[in-house]
């Protein structure tokens, strides 16, 4: 496998007379599986498709995996075991089957993702942001002309009076809307895009998650702003660059409040926004409310070493946990419940040193991380177990971490040190 991999970065594939390299096969396999990941409407959906696709052209011109991957396929492997175990009582239930096969698809695609960041990395990155950004302005302009019910597409593309686009639940869709986001603001702050170009490329993404009235997102986005920021700023190679950074950021504050503002002077939206922006809501309220199912049910996990069963927690109380380390108690038992919480924390680990590290990738991992980190954070509130971009983002960072440290990061041999 690994000489077809040499071999398909220096020959081209012939098919009668096309010549198209290995690489640019890979490359636009990547850009597929992305750019159709904002369609979620239907299942299973077209980034199921084209995944098994891109696995295939991987397969057959050549994949390697590194072995500081280990702890990551271990820990979504035991994870997954634990759901298997969980779902055996249940076996019946077609519901509980999907969803514990959904997650076993999402432990694969994303020790694939960090795979293949072994070769190419810059090169793949790149094009999985293009295809994301491309994903975005689709789902976006969707959810749009779906809260403004262009055409009557309000029935498609809505739900409850908030902008859902291509995503069955406007919560997924804000989520999903943050990391295109996050990438173009980085761009415009590192100098690599415009002020108003970026501004113009975020512009039908950034409209449709704030009409998704989605807390979570919002709240998503902003966390995840400010660290990538503080981020940029932090490891900014002169003065120069962070005063740039304090700049643009100030500038890019005053036209998003202008263009909240504006936002908000109509009266359908306001009134939302009113109710949505409220940290207080009656279904997160008293030992009933969401956050004191989540209490009581603590209790009973510890009692319950396979946990409730997939999808079993709803039928204990009123409604799913919205907390994915209870969920992962609930769903996977304790087995899957102490392998969320460890490959949260050794991730935590492997992306807090990664955005320190010089290389030519530094700039993919801040965003990277800047999302995934708030993400983590985020799932104490917010069931994000089968979010497909958050594997997107886990394999990522665990990926670009298992890459050799670039030269100029490398510590020097002591013969070759200077001494004094």
């Amino acid at each position: 496998m690994s000489a077809l991999a040499d071999r398909g970065h220096a020959e081209p594939a012939r098919r009668g007379g096309l010549r198209i390299s290995y690489a640019a096969l890979k490359r636009g396999a990547l850009w597929l599986l992305t750019a159709s990941s904002g369609l979620a409407l239907i299942e299973p959906s077209p980034y199921e498709v084209v995944f098994l696709l891109a696995v295939f052209v991987f397969m057959i011109t050549g994949i390697r995996f590194s072995q500081k991957l280990l702890p990551l396929a271990l820990l979504l492997l035991l994870y997954n075991i634990g759901g298997t175990f969980s779902l055996i009582p249940w076996m019946d239930e077609s519901a509980s089957v999907r969803f514990t096969a959904v997650s076993v698809y999402l432990m694969v695609t994303a020790v694939f993702l960090a795979a293949i960041m072994a070769d190419d990395a810059l090169g793949r990155l790149e094009t999985l942001r293009r295809g994301y950004l491309f994903a975005a302005w689709g789902a976006g302009l969707a959810g749009l002309l779906g809260y403004f019910d262009v055409a009557g597409l309000g029935s498609v593309f809505t739900l409850y009076g908030r902008a859902s686009g291509t995503f069955k639940d406007p919560n997924v869709l804000g989520p999903f809307l943050v990391l295109p986001i996050i990438y173009v603001l980085h761009h415009i702050l590192t100098g690599r895009l415009g002020l108003m170009r970026g501004l113009l490329l975020m512009s039908v993404p950034l409209a449709a998650l704030f009409l998704t009235f989605s807390r979570g997102a919002w709240g998503n986005l902003v966390a995840a702003a400010l660290l990538m920021i503080a981020l940029t700023f932090l490891t900014a190679p002169n003065a120069a660059r962070r005063a740039r950074v304090v700049a643009l950021t100030l500038t890019a504050i005053g036209l998003l409040t202008v263009a909240l503002l504006f936002a908000l002077s109509f009266e359908n939206i306001r009134s939302v926004f009113e109710v949505r922006a409220s940290l207080d809501q009656s279904y997160d309220q008293g030992v009933t409310g969401r956050f004191g199912n989540q209490l009581r049910s603590i209790p009973l996990l510890l009692e319950e070493p396979n946990g409730f069963g997939p999808l079993r927690f709803r039928w204990l109380f009123p409604e799913d946990p919205h907390n994915v380390y209870i969920n992962a108690f609930a769903s996977y038992g304790w087995l899957g419940g102490f392998s969320w919480l460890a490959l949260m924390a050794a991730t935590c680990l492997v992306g807090w040193r990664l955005v320190f590290q010089r290389s030519p990738w530094q700039n993919h991992a801040i965003v990277l991380w800047s999302v995934l980190f708030v993400t983590i954070l985020q799932g104490l509130q917010i069931d994000t177990d089968h979010w497909r971009h958050m594997y997107l983002m886990l394999g990522l960072v665990w990926g670009l971490a298992a890459l050799p440290a670039p030269p100029a990061a490398r510590p020097q041999p002591r013969s070759l040190r200077t001494t004094t």
